[in-house]
């Protein structure tokens, strides 16, 4: 299979706030207010968090009839630690992103315990954002619009 490219613009709204689009559907993010916004929705950490989730999620439901899992219901609950520093210009010797991430699967069934091991294992090999997460190179550039200042009178 062909490696498909997968695409996102993200417009600035207002203050913090801004609005993610890909393939017409859209999210906005912000931040609390202790951190300069005005909490109207989700930061960019809650949404990765929020993103990891959700394909640990797809996966379950994905695999489960592979491996012979019921999935009767399924959760994902995930933690990151962030010290705010390190974005905020604070401190520059600690790490701007997540220095850990956790989540814990809750997973029912009535299907055979070798079986539910079986799906996790499917999960961990197989979950994109996961692996994503464990480092990929990430690179930018920019384009200047620049617009003529203002004369002031």
């Amino acid at each position: 299979m062909a490696k498909e490219v997968f695409k996102a613009t993200v417009n600035w709204q207002s203050g913090l706030a801004c609005e993610a689009d890909a393939r017409g559907f859209k999210v906005t993010m912000d931040e609390p207010a202790e951190l300069g916004g005005t909490n109207t929705s989700m930061n960019p950490v809650e949404l990765l968090l929020s993103a990891l989730g959700g394909c640990i999620t797809i996966c379950a439901a994905a695999f489960a009839p592979a491996c012979k899992v019921n999935l009767i219901d399924f959760s994902v609950d995930l933690e990151g630690d962030l010290d705010p520093d390190g974005f905020l210009g604070k401190n520059p010797n600690v790490r701007t992103g997540f220095s850990d991430i956790r989540y814990k699967m809750h997973i029912k069934t009535d299907s055979p315990k070798e079986n539910v091991e079986r799906l996790v294992k499917a999960i961990k090999k197989v979950c994109p954002v996961s692996d994503t997460l464990k480092g990929v190179p990430v690179s930018g550039d920019y384009e200047l619009e620049a617009v003529e200042q203002s004369k002031v009178s």
